[in-house]
This record gives C-alpha cells, structure tokens and sequence, in this order.
C-alpha cells in the first residue's frame, strides 16, 4: 500500500528548530552569555513530540508506540552506547592525568599556529581508517579539549575541526555505513563511488587545512607542563586500534580497560572504586545527548509514519522530472542532493537519510542521466554535510557535550563541511569531475 503524503507532518520538526535555535538566537541578541545553554533541546523537543502525537491519523496507543520503535531504532542505540563508552573513557582518562599529558606531549611537538589543521587532519585520518564519525569524535574530542584550555585557542573552533576531519572520514571510508548504503542503493562499485567523491572532497579539506591554519595562526600555547608516557598510553592504544579498522566499541571500551589500569598503576591513591565512580561520572554527563537522540528518533519516525518524508520525496520528484524544459544532468544531481538534505534534517541520521532516499535517487539519476557513481557521491556528501552542521545532530551533540559547550557553537565553526557543501554545488554546476554516462 503506497504511504500517503503529508506536509503538515512536518511542522514538529519545524515548532522544535523554532523553539531551540530561535530562543537560543534571541537570547544572544538580547545579551544573555551561553545563550543556547537557556533551554535544553532535550525540552525543547518535547512540545514537538507532543504536537506530533496529536496530529495526523490513528489512535494515540499506536503513535506513542511509533514513537518508542523510533527511539529503539538500532542506530539510534549504537549511537546511545558510543556516547556512554566515550563519555566514561574521556571522565577516566582525564581522571588520570591521561587528557594533560597527552596535550603537554602534543603542544612540546606542535607549534600552536598548526594545531587547528593538525587536528582536523588527525581525524580526518583517523575517521577514514575507523569508518565512524562518532568514534573518531570520541577518541580525539578530549584531546582538543585539553589543548584548549592549554592555549588562546576557543572550543568551538577546535571541536570544529575535529567534527569536520570526522565528517570527512564518515564520508569517505570504504567501511563507513553511508558509503555502503550510497553505494548500494546506487548500484556502484566503493572503490569507483569513491574515487569520483575524493574529486570534491579533496580540494574542500585542502581549504579547510589552510583556513584552520590562518585561524590557529595567532594561538599561543601556555607553559608546556610535564607528562608520563604512561599517562599518553590510552590514547596511543585506541587511536592505533581505530586507524586498525577495530570495532569502535571494542576501541572505547579497551580504552576505558587501560586508563583505569593505567591509573590503578601510576596514580597514588586511585582505586578501583574511584576508577568505577569516575566512569559512572562519564555516563551521566552523557544524559542529555542521549535521550536527545532517542526522543529525535521517535519524533523522526512519527514524521515518516504521518507522511512528512513522503511529502518531500514526492515534491522534489516533481521538481526534478516533471518540467517541459528537457531532463538534464545537473537537475537530476540538484535534486538528490536536496533529497537526501532534507531527508537528513527529519532524521538526524546521515545513514537512515541515504536509506529512506537511496530508491528515489536511483530513479532521478536514471531519468536524468546521472552516473551512479555521482548519485552515490551526491547523497553521501550533502548527507554527511547536514549532518555535520545540524546542532541536533549525533556527532555536533558529541563533540558539545565532551567540550561543554553549546553544540550551535560547533556547528558554527565546522568549516570543512560548510567548504564541502560549496565544492559539491560548484561541481553540480561545472559538470566536473567528468563521467556523467549518457541515457538513451
């Protein structure tokens, strides 16, 4: 039975932007310091949930449990389990000493003017070999953390390099999820998917490595302190582990293993008990991006089960095929960029997004001429650049929890991806890289 279309179903995921980023803007015109810290989105979303269950057709019995599968989803778990991993290893770790040794190691090799660039490159390296946005996040976030109240360097712009050097690895990687779904639902090889993706991404992390380099330029690092190797040990370990390719709960968990040890080890008078305090401690700093992301996912699937993404798959199909003016390639790529974009801002999931809209897409390339190869690097690219700007988002939740800051401010200062968004939409306008395959 085909799902009927609806566009009011929209209007939650609409009432929850204006709530959370319009008060949070309002309050910073008026003055208010940490203005996106007023209202949590963890409420703000709740009328959004609220008008949702109200809305739209079927019993409320049945849209509440709608709701609970969406939450229950199994990405949204595994992103639910990475944040409590990475929450309890970056509290053990910097319980240990481990977070200001390994930035006292890394500012005695790194002059300050490179650390932005070196950041976003060490993620971007890590991510691609990993796979996963999250983990790398996970693993290099306290790091900038440390390196950020070391230097006049500000959070916001370390944790966006961080963020973009993952997005560039999440978008990359021949093991990352979405590079598998793009590939799939395209019916194209990896290796040729991402050859023709590396073509746009290539140039837009070369200027987001020299933009990060102008704007680090300035930094002064403070008095490089003293540090143990056994205390930089955790991170060695696990940043060895995920450039392996290793599972990323494997990776965090091992690290929690080893720094508890490690500090069970060097550090006078930590126990056993103060190493399980301080994971706990880890967990519940993790609360309110945890249960953001299971309310988003329930109220991400309300809106698919009231029509809201069938409503924006029918729009754009019509937009990009039903025209008098002849089907054309660039069209076609406009729109399964636009597809997959807002598909991402409804879900919050970059790989669901590519899922949900990968059988569309395929259609528009095939009626429009698009090579498979260019679909598959269209829906992963613009999925991975929402993804990594939307302050609602899993990995911008992340990295502002495990800086303490507000996650808008990370979205803010993400410059690769704002630098990829643009190489992609001047490639869509170019007709470059060449290969677009002719449809009789």
């Amino acid at each position: 039975m085909e799902q009927k279309t609806n566009g009011l179903a929209l209007l939650p995921l609409a009432l929850f932007l204006v709530l959370f980023i319009g008060t949070g803007s309002i309050l910073s015109f008026t003055g208010v310091k940490m203005a996106f810290y007023e209202l949590s989105p963890a409420v703000a979303i709740l009328p959004a949930l609220a008008l949702a269950l109200i809305m739209g057709h079927g019993g409320l019995s049945k849209k509440i449990n709608i709701m609970l599968a969406g939450a229950g989803e199994i990405n949204i778990i595994t992103m639910c389990v990475i944040y409590l991993l990475a929450g309890g290893f970056a509290s053990v770790a910097k319980a240990i000493g481990g977070v200001d040794a390994t930035v006292n190691l890394g500012l005695s090799l790194i002059p300050a003017e490179f650390i932005l660039p070196g950041l976003f490159l060490i993620a971007a390296f890590v991510s691609t070999a990993m796979g996963t946005s999250m983990g790398t996040i996970a693993a290099v976030g306290p790091i900038a953390v440390g390196i950020g109240q070391q230097t006049d360097i500000g959070l916001a712009m370390l944790m966006g390099s961080v963020v973009g050097g993952a997005m560039f690895g999440d978008n990359l990687s021949m093991i990352s999820d979405t590079t598998i779904a793009a590939t799939r639902t395209q019916g194209c090889e990896m290796g040729d998917k991402f050859r023709m993706n590396l073509l746009i991404a290539l140039p837009a992390a070369v200027g987001a490595t020299l933009l990060f380099w102008l704007m680090g330029d300035s930094g002064q690092a403070a008095r490089v302190g003293a540090w143990e190797m056994a205390r930089v040990l955790p991170y060695v370990v696990i940043l060895a582990m995920a450039l392996a390719g290793m599972n990323v709960f494997v990776v965090l968990f091992t690290g929690i293993v080893l720094a508890g040890g490690v500090g069970v080890a060097v550090v006078p008078g930590y126990s056993v008990l103060q190493w399980a305090k301080d994971i706990y401690a880890g967990f519940s700093g993790m609360h309110e991006i945890l249960v953001l992301s299971m309310l988003m996912g329930g109220l991400g699937e309300l809106i698919r089960y009231q029509g809201g993404l069938a409503w924006l798959l029918e729009r754009i199909g019509r937009m990009t095929s039903d025209r008098r003016d002849g089907r054309t390639r660039r069209l076609g790529e406009a729109g399964i960029s636009l597809l997959v974009s807002l598909a991402n801002l409804c879900t919050a999931n970059n790989t669901v997004a590519i899922i949900l809209t990968g059988g569309m897409a395929r259609g528009l390339a095939e009626t429009n001429g698009v090579d498979p190869r260019r679909s598959a690097s269209m829906l992963d690219i613009f999925s991975c650049v929402v993804q990594g700007l939307i302050p609602y988002g899993a990995q911008v939740l992340l990295a502002g929890s495990i800086a303490g800051i507000s996650p808008v401010d990370v979205s803010l200062s993400n410059m690769y991806c704002y630098l990829l968004c643009v190489a992609a939409l001047a490639s869509i306008a170019l007709g470059l890289p060449k290969g677009g395959r002719k449809v009789a």
